[in-house]
């Protein structure tokens, strides 16, 4: 990858660790030695203590980019999170964690933050090995990224204030927030670890028990941040995780008639199987962070084509385009489409799609045989209606790997245009008008996020209001930090993770009210 785009900025205010006993740079070699020697956890952790599943099954986890089995994880099954919800059930009622002072949680907290730099490289590389992530995004933004969050979220904690309401001369009316109890967290392959620390850090802040059921494809490294919660003093029970399938686990709790609530990052298809368990049991909340179809706005304004291609290379081949708010959408003004177009293709061609353990990689594999599938079959859809400028093929390696893909004079009806591919395939569509551009980028359903390139000051606010989506990158792609609310509009859901407003998810404002 180019030295224009390698500068991808971490998801929360983080910087990226240091190489483990400060020797600078590890080579690919390197890293490979130390990965054989990871040894993952592979039961699930029930009340403090690891466990087999209770039918006995068991999953491989296999690393994508070479097709070799790292682990064999338990899977879990509906009597599993039944044990689980218990536990954690059983926690929250026991109050010490629940009622416990806040700044108690925050010391817990911050130092399980310490506990995640303290063993950075085992969580990187287990994300690496896992899901197929680059080893310089892991150690760079993933597990920095992670350990920011929950040092955030634990100093937050002690600083979120009641209220007292206007009354009479007599009354007293108290408005405090309270947690709900037990919280379902389901998270996602493409980032397991620190989305999954987006979902933990404010749900436990607040004093809820966590059952959390990580993907499939991708549970090695929430197992461990479990151990490394309780060796940081989190109590038995607060912290449940349970592999296994969706089908299975993620139905099993939504379901279940004692979660209150469910945290979620995936598929728009699974989020509306979520409502209705919810509404079929006991309506418990449910929070969706779905998928997303996001628009990458390029006006003749933008005065710097060069910044504009990087971000556009960035906003959809960053982690192999498995990220919900990738912007897999280009509309790009008639008049600078060729210019711009050239240079993002050229960039395109400069990824070096490789080795996840090989620091020099710009791209690496798709998570799964099943996600290859599933892209190589939009492409093959694409084909027929759009212009191949750029890849189109899965690579001739071992391990599934898909090159960059670009497609030009994109039908505004077609798959490409509507559906989230969630692979390495951008779109490219062109607008003689501002309100054009704005109605393209509308269309779809979709609302998680939008980014656009000007120079003119009052078009950027303009557009921006007009943008129906949770978060309006302008002259950047996919802006984010823990200080700023992350969720969309639409078909991508109506959570709000990071910021003080994440709070309002895992808890619950209660009045009381004494008359005197």
């Amino acid at each position: 990858m180019t030295e224009a785009v390698v500068g991808f900025e971490a998801p929360t205010n983080s910087d990226p660790l240091p190489t483990p006993g400060g020797s600078g740079p590890l080579s690919a070699a390197e890293w490979a030695e130390r990965a054989s020697r990871v040894r993952p956890r592979e039961e699930l952790f029930i009340d403090g203590r690891w466990t087999p599943a209770r039918a006995g099954g068991v999953q491989p986890s296999t690393n994508p980019a070479t097709g070799a089995v790292i682990a064999q994880v338990a899977s879990g099954r509906a009597e599993d999170v039944d044990v689980a919800v218990a536990a954690a059930r059983a926690a929250f009622q026991r109050g010490d964690w629940s009622r416990a002072a806040p700044a108690d949680r925050k010391r817990v907290l911050l130092r399980l933050a310490d506990l995640v730099e303290a063993n950075a490289e085992e969580l990187a590389l287990l994300d690496t090995l896992d899901a197929g992530k680059l080893i310089s995004e892991t150690t760079g933004v993933d597990v920095p990224g992670t350990a920011a969050t929950f040092r955030w979220f634990a100093e937050a904690v002690d600083k979120v204030y009641g209220q007292v309401a206007p009354t009479g001369p007599g009354d007293l009316a108290l408005v405090t927030r309270e947690p709900l109890g037990v919280i379902a967290a389901i998270v996602p392959w493409n980032y397991p670890l620190e989305i999954a620390a987006w979902k933990l850090a404010p749900a436990l802040a607040v004093g809820n028990s966590v059952v959390l059921k990580p993907a499939e494809e991708s549970p090695l490294s929430v197992l461990r941040l479990a151990e490394l919660a309780r060796d940081a003093g989190l109590p038995d029970g607060v912290l449940n995780v349970v592999p296994g399938p969706g089908p299975v686990v993620g139905q099993a709790l939504g379901r279940h008639h004692d979660v209150d609530a469910i945290a979620f990052t995936g598929s728009t298809a699974v989020g509306r199987l979520l409502q209705v368990y919810a509404g079929e049991s006991n309506m418990k909340q449910v929070w969706l962070e779905a998928g997303g179809k996001s628009p990458d706005l390029v006006f003749a304004d933008a005065a710097d084509l060069d910044a504009a291609a990087a971000g556009v290379i960035q906003g959809i081949f960053y982690n192999a385009g498995q990220v919900c708010s990738a912007t897999s959408r280009l509309l790009v003004e008639r008049s600078i489409k060729d210019a711009l177009l050239d240079r993002v293709v050229e960039l395109g061609r400069e990824i070096v799609v490789g080795d996840p353990l090989d620091p020099s990689t710009g791209m690496g594999p798709l998570v799964s045989e099943k996600q290859v599938g599933a892209v190589l079959d939009h492409i093959e859809s694409a084909r027929t209606s759009s212009h191949l400028v750029l890849g189109g093929e899965r690579l001739e390696r071992e391990g599934c790997f898909v090159g960059p893909t670009i497609f030009d004079e994109v039908p505004r009806g077609s798959r490409l245009a509507l559906e989230e591919v969630f692979g390495p395939v951008l779109g490219v569509f062109t607008f003689d008008h501002e309100n054009d551009a704005v109605a393209t980028a509308n269309s779809g359903g979709y609302g998680l996020a939008a980014s656009l390139w000007t120079d003119n000051l009052s078009r950027a606010h303009r557009v921006a209001s007009r943008l129906r989506v949770g978060t309006v990158s302008v002259n950047t792609v996919d802006a984010l930090d823990v200080t700023t609310p992350f969720g969309g509009f639409g078909l991508s859901g109506n959570a709000r993770d990071l910021s003080l407003h994440a709070f309002d998810q895992y808890s619950a404002l209660k009045t009381t009210w004494v008359r005197y």
